[in-house]
């Protein structure tokens, strides 16, 4: 395995977990001080590396635009996420992995559009792109540490 690849697959293992117990309601659940929860975060994670990866390549996402186009930056939860479509997002957050993998072994990723993320870290390649997606990936794993805590949390004192 690219060790860049094992570098981004394993915090997505971590991020599994730790959600691995919440119910579809608590997943939908936005906490007070909060502007989104926490399946919007598992898809936004997906949608990002997909814009990062291959859209900024010229190439098309390799999810349905329904995994895209709604978890993009700037945007926020629109809708309640049933059951099927969490398990749909859940298998997409390692299969897009296992995706991304194969398309940098077909190399896949010839032309690469520079950018500047909203960090300020100048993406100038394919392989700065892959080198950024685990900052990227990290700053949304401790935001759903945080929103997971809250979540819980408001649910605890809601039963007192």
């Amino acid at each position: 395995m690219n060790k860049s690849i094992e570098i981004i697959k394993q915090p997505r293992f971590f991020i599994l977990k730790l959600v691995e117990d919440l119910t579809t309601e608590q997943l939908n659940h936005i906490p007070q001080g909060f502007n989104n929860n926490l399946i919007w975060n598992l898809a936004h994670i997906i949608s990002g590396q997909q814009g990062i990866c291959y859209k900024r390549a010229g190439l098309p996402v390799a999810v349905e635009d329904k995994y895209f186009t709604p978890y993009r930056p700037d945007t926020k939860p629109e809708r309640f996420i049933n059951a099927d479509e969490i398990a749909a997002i859940k298998q997409l957050f390692l299969t897009t992995i296992d995706q991304l993998e194969t398309d940098i072994q077909n190399n896949l990723f010839t032309g690469y559009s520079a950018w500047l993320s909203r960090y300020g870290t100048e993406i100038t390649s394919f392989d700065d792109a892959l080198h950024f997606l685990p900052f990227h990936e990290g700053l949304h794993c401790g935001y759903m540490m945080a929103l997971k805590r809250a979540v819980l949390n408001e649910k605890a004192g809601s039963l007192s």
